[in-house]
This record gives structure tokens, sequence and C-alpha cells, in this order.
């Protein structure tokens, strides 16, 4: 029985990892009934939920359409006040006594007459800056009360006499709030003015959100309400709702939040009515919950069916995993071996799946890494035998660095015989050479100061005195006291002087001069070197010009130009290499300029 349970594990060796995976999840379909079951709970969830929310928003917009419905009655009634003369005339005549007052409010009927044929309008009233000796509660003169109110100095603020919505206290009714109407009313022909209030009726505006499914409320530009379908809500400000607070400030739309601690939506419209600067909001909510409920009993059912299915899956892949997890400890183990730095290990780990493969790369690995350390081993003794070559050379190399010394010594010897035999000319020549040599050998790549460069080029200069003689060759050379410190990469100038007395002057026989002169001009130090040769040709101009930008092709004579150009750009930057001026038969000058700091020019 064991050996056909060894011989099944060794069968299953040779299948792929991959193709177990494929296997268990096509058996159990896991994954098919966990996309089908959430795919379609979801769908349906989120149809209800969509359905819901456009019904509410259906709702809210024939709510809409009502309320402004209900709202042009008074813009209208507004309106006709607006140009009646019978309210001119009424407001601003002078009644001589209070008996012609009485019956002037006896005969003006409008109001009473608004108010029967429009059961939307609860109460009209005019506010009026002309003193009335008698109020009839349709008429009130302005005191001192009513001017301080907000919406009556935002009334008389308008100019365009706009309307204004407010919810407001009226005092004629025991001071009830209603949703009122409040515009101004111009009288030009007697230059006076009035604020017409007409209140809406509160039962009227409650009827219309009375049968909503869900919680709708109706409020002002301030957040009171002015209408609800819970009446205890009308009469308080959405600040002091939680889930209101912030719907003063919401445009029309759907929005999403907590709504007595559960998720809700919220369908927020707007209504202005025509010729108003501010109008009302309609606002409906209902829990996701109370709609979705169903769905989510679907859901929970397809859940149940997902989570059996998981569980089974899970205990297959138990013990799927287990067989892996012990030919994996078993390569896992050979492996801690290897990290003690045991490297004559193999693992035994068979099957032709992932971690046989692993198995057999990871032998192949060991064998490797033992070949490369009998490599190392042997490249290292090799190192070690280079090491010694290397301190052989170096212990040669310090013997060599006696030469320069014995060769200024020997040049030193010959300059004192010279000058006790009394040839103070070679004397001196030799005495200038083995400065030449000194400073040539000692500079390095270190900077020097011009100061210093320009010694080179004066032992260079008066050696070449001494090999032709001083009617073919003079010399004149400046540097400016506040330059001397300035520091620039050795041998600069030296190279452009050889090539003004090799070149420059190789075919003058007499009257050579080489002026070399080294200026402070702003912030830069410019030096310039000149012959009075034969000039260079233009043909030959262009060369050395291309020589010296693209530094390539250039001829043996021109190679010191073009390094000069290089280094001069390179530790300057562009625009600090050699210019070179040349006219036939005149002479060469080459000029250039460096950074009065002697660093990188920024």
């Amino acid at each position: 029985m064991g050996s056909k349970i060894h011989a099944a594990v060794r069968k299953t060796n040779n299948i792929r990892l991959k193709n177990k995976l494929i296997i268990s999840i096509v058996m159990l379909v896991v994954i098919p009934v966990l996309l089908v079951g959430i795919i379609l709970t979801a769908s349906y969830r989120q149809n209800v939920l969509d359905q819901a929310t456009q019904q509410t928003m259906n709702n809210v917009d024939k709510i809409k359409k009502r309320v402004s419905e209900i709202l042009q009655m008074p813009i209208e009634i507004s309106n006709n006040l607006l140009v009646d003369d019978r309210l001119s005339d009424f407001v601003n005549t002078r009644y001589e006594t209070n008996f012609d007052l009485v019956d002037a409010y006896w005969e003006f009927r409008i109001f009473q007459d608004y108010l029967r044929n429009y059961k939307e309008i609860y109460n009209i009233r005019f506010y009026t800056a002309n003193p009335m000796p008698l109020s009839n509660w349709e008429f009130l003169s302005v005191d001192e009360s009513i001017t301080n109110m907000d919406w009556y100095r935002e009334a008389l603020d308008q100019s365009d006499s706009s309307i204004s919505w407010h919810y407001l206290p009226d005092e004629t009714k025991e001071n009830r709030p209603y949703l009122s109407l409040v515009r101004k009313i111009d009288f030009p022909l007697y230059r006076s003015y009035g604020v017409l209030v007409i209140d809406l009726d509160q039962d009227e505006l409650g009827g219309i959100l009375s049968q909503e499914p869900f919680d709708t409320m109706i409020f002002d530009a301030k957040g009171f309400i002015v209408a609800a379908k819970n009446p205890q809500w009308v009469g308080q400000n959405i600040e002091s709702m939680d889930f209101a607070k912030d719907l003063s400030d919401k445009p029309a739309g759907t929005y999403e939040f907590n709504y007595e601690g559960e998720p809700s939506k919220i369908v927020v419209e707007e209504v202005i009515p025509p010729s108003s600067r501010n109008g009302l909001k309609v606002v409906s909510v209902f829990t996701i919950d109370s709609i979705v409920s169903g769905a989510n009993r679907v859901s929970m059912l397809g859940f149940t069916i997902i989570a059996a299915s998981l569980s089974i899956a899970i205990v297959l892949i138990y013990f799927t995993s287990s067989f892996l997890s012990r030919r994996l400890l078993l390569l896992n183990r050979v492996l801690s071996k290897v990290s003690m730095g045991n490297l004559n290990v193999t693992s035994e780990v068979d099957g032709n799946d992932e971690i046989g493969l692993l198995s057999k790369q990871f032998n192949h690995m060991l064998a490797s890494i033992r070949s490369l350390v009998e490599e190392v081993s042997e490249s290292q003794m090799q190192k070690n035998l280079l090491e010694l070559r290397q301190r052989d050379i170096k212990l040669k190399m310090m013997a060599s660095q006696i030469n320069p010394h014995f060769l200024f010594n020997a040049l030193e010897s010959i300059r004192m015989k010279a000058y006790v035999k009394g040839d103070t000319e070679v004397s001196n020549v030799v005495h200038l050479l083995g400065k030449l040599m000194r400073r040539s050998i000692e500079v390095g790549g270190r900077k020097i100061t011009l100061k210093e460069e320009l010694e080179i080029v004066h032992c260079y200069l008066e050696i070449q005195k001494f090999r032709f003689d001083d009617e073919r060759l003079t010399y004149k050379l400046h540097l400016d006291d506040a330059a001397e410190s300035v520091k620039i990469p050795p041998l600069i100038i030296q190279p452009l002087v050889e090539n003004a007395v090799v070149h420059g002057l190789g075919e003058v026989e007499e009257g050579g001069l080489v002026i070399i002169d080294a200026r402070v001009k702003s912030d830069r130090v410019v030096i310039m070197v000149e012959d009075n040769g034969g000039g260079i040709p233009e043909e030959k101009m262009r060369e050395i010009e291309f020589a010296c930008k693209d530094l390539e092709d250039a001829e043996e004579h021109r190679i010191g130009l073009r390094n000069v150009h290089q280094r001069l750009v390179l530790t300057y930057g562009e625009g600090f290499g050699l210019k070179l001026e040349c006219l036939p038969g005149s002479g060469t000058r080459v000029t250039f300029a460096i950074p009065l700091g002697g660093d990188l020019y920024v």
C-alpha cells in the first residue's frame, strides 16, 4: 500500500506546478463562481440603487416644477403692483384726517382680491417710508425695528427692483415665519419707495412634500427649512442638522454621505425663480440600505455559496501544498548546508515539475560555484605574483628619479666651467636651459601663476635668441601686476610663443619681433601673443580654425594650437578658446582670455 502511494506521489512530481494549480481551480470553479457571484450581485444592487436614485431625481424634479409654479404667483402679483398706479397714489397721498385714511383703506381692496383669488398666497403687506397715522396690517410704517432688518436693508440696496426670498416672521400673524417674496417698489413720480412682502401659504408648500417616499425638504438661501415631509424640521436651520449642514454650498446633483449613521444618497436641486437674486433648494435623502436590502439578501446567498466553494478549495489546496512543502523542505535543507559553507552537497529532490527543475539547476549552480572557487584561488595566486612584480617596478621607478637630478647637476657643472672660462653668454644660456627643463618637469598637472608661466616663456625666448641673434629675434613681454598671481594650466602660453618663433618667424632673416602681453580688462585677463612674420594664407587660416574647433585632422605643426585650444575650453568653458587674427604679410596674433579669478567661468 505504501509503495503505491509513493508511486502516485512520484507521478505527481512530473506535473508542472502551474498545471497543478490550474487543475485545482478548474475542479472547484472557485474563480468563475466568485466572479459571477460578485458581478451579478453588484450589478443587481447597483441597478436597484440607480432606479431609486432616478426615481428620487424625478420626484425632486416634479417638486421643483410645482414649487416654481407656486413661486410664480407672488412674482406675477409683485410685477402687477410694480406698475399699479392705484398703489402709487394710495401710498403717496396725504390724507387730511384719519377718517379719510380709513375710507381710503376701505376703498383699496387690491390686496384682499389677490388673497381671495390665489390660495397659495397667505398674506400681503407693504412697508412705506411715508408716515401712516393708522395701520390696517396691510400698510405698515417703517420704524427703527424694520430698518434694522437684514431683508429690508437688502431690498433697499437693490437698484433694479429684483426679487429676493426670505423665511420671515409676519408681525401681523403673531410673528409666525413664512417663506416670503421681498421686493422694493419705486414710485418715480413721487420720488418715494416702499418694500412689498408677500407670504406664501405654509400648508401649500408642505402639501407638495407630504406624499414623498423619502425624507424631503426645501430651504432658502440662508439655510432655513421652509417646508419638509417631517413637519418638525420646518423652521430649523440646516446648520443645526449634522447630515445637512454642508448642503448650503452644494450645487445641484447627487451626493453620498452618512444620514443618521447610515450610508445614504442625497439629491439636491436648485429653484431660482425669474428676476430673483436668490432661490430655494430642494433636497431628498434616502438610506442606501433601505433601497438595497433585497439585493443584499441575494448577495448574502451568493456569498454563502462562494464561501462553501472556497472552503472546499482551501482543503484541497492545503493537501496539495503539503506535498509541495515536503519537497521544498528537502531543498531548503541542502541550501542551509551551502549557506554554512559546505559546497560538497547535492540536492536529491527529483521530478520534472518546477521544484524538480529548480533542484537540478541548483546542483548545476553548485558545480559552477566550485569551479569558480578554483578559478578565484588561481586568480589570487596570479594577483599576488603581480603585486610582487609591481613592487619591483616601483623600486626601479624610484631609482629612475635620480636621472633628472643628474641631468640638472651636469648642466650646472657645464655652466660653471663656462662661467669660469669667461664665456658668460654660454653660461647664461645653460642656466636658462636648466631652469626651463626643471620648471617643465616640476609643474606636473597643477595650475601655476601667470608670472611662473611667463618666466618659462622668458627662458625659452632667451635660448632662442642665443640660437639666432639679436638682429633676427627680439621680444617684448608685459604682465600687469594685478594678473601676476592669476593661476592657469601650465604650458598654455609657451606653445603659442614657440609657434610664433618657429612658424611665424621661420622665414624672417632679421627684425623678427614677438610680443607677449597680459592685461586685466574688466573681470578677465586678456593674453596676446603676436609676431611680425609673414602671416598665414587664407586657406591655411581656415584649416587652423577647423583644427581648433573640431580637434581632428590638424597638421603636425598646428597640434600645439589645437591642444591649447582644447585645454582652455575644457578648463573655462566655451568662449574661452583661442582666437586667431592674421593678414598675409603683416604677422599673426593669437589671443585668449581667462577669468580674473582663474576658476571656471559661470
